[in-house]
């Protein structure tokens, strides 16, 4: 007869200040960390778990070694900036989903140029609009989900909202899915990790420059 150790239901995480606490087996990083927010001048957006960086959303089913990641170090800005730029998207969307903004490059003072595909020039009504809009979707505190898609059905979805040009990129790739992120109706696919909600994304600007809008953080 074979007698199977039944695991316990709760772990223990060490941080990097030596503290060892015990949460429930399963628990997501996110909730792990509340704990030691305050102690953090910036928010976090990310952890190291066991030396590989991951979302809050992971979960922690065995003991584990965790570092928070904020949004002031360059792999929390890199989360941050990325998650931005979709409440960008979507909100712009919802405003115009006959058209598509096109997020042109970054600057080096923390920002990125970006237009409306077949516009000229942004208005400073057009920015008013998509900021009202962008601080009622972080008021919402809507949830960024992580999907895995087959890669047909990106290529389809991608093709039928217009992004021909990621569709075709698409094409040439080698494995059979995609990992997708959504808000709400929206979503689209980036390279690297997310936010768990629009809730994390309250300090953005949008300004006017040289003609095209600058998304500043």
């Amino acid at each position: 007869m074979c007698i199977r150790d039944r695991l316990s239901d709760t772990v223990f995480v060490r941080l990097p200040d030596g503290r060892a606490i015990s949460a429930p087996r399963g628990s997501s990083v996110q909730k792990i960390l509340e704990i030691v927010q305050d102690d953090y001048d910036a928010q976090i957006v990310g952890a190291v778990v066991n030396g590989s960086l991951k979302e809050l959303t992971y979960t922690v089913d065995f003991e584990s070694k965790i570092v928070p990641v904020a949004m002031n170090t360059a792999d929390g800005m890199r989360i941050y900036r990325r998650s931005l730029i979709m409440l960008l998207e979507t909100a712009f969307a919802q405003i115009h989903p006959d058209k598509y903004v096109v997020i042109d490059h970054s600057v080096s003072f923390g920002g990125y140029f970006c237009r409306i595909e077949g516009k000229e020039q942004l208005s400073q009504e057009d920015l008013d609009e998509l900021n009202n809009k962008m601080r009622e979707l972080v008021e919402q505190d809507i949830q960024v989900e992580r999907k895995e898609v087959n890669l047909q059905e990106a290529i389809a979805y991608f093709k039928a909202h217009g992004h021909n040009d990621k569709a075709q990129l698409l094409k040439h790739r080698k494995k059979d899915y995609l990992v997708m992120y959504y808000i709400g109706d929206h979503r689209d696919y980036h390279h690297g990790y997310m936010v768990p909600s629009t809730g994390y994304l309250k300090w953005f600007a949008l300004e006017m420059a040289e003609g095209l809008s600058l998304i500043h953080i």
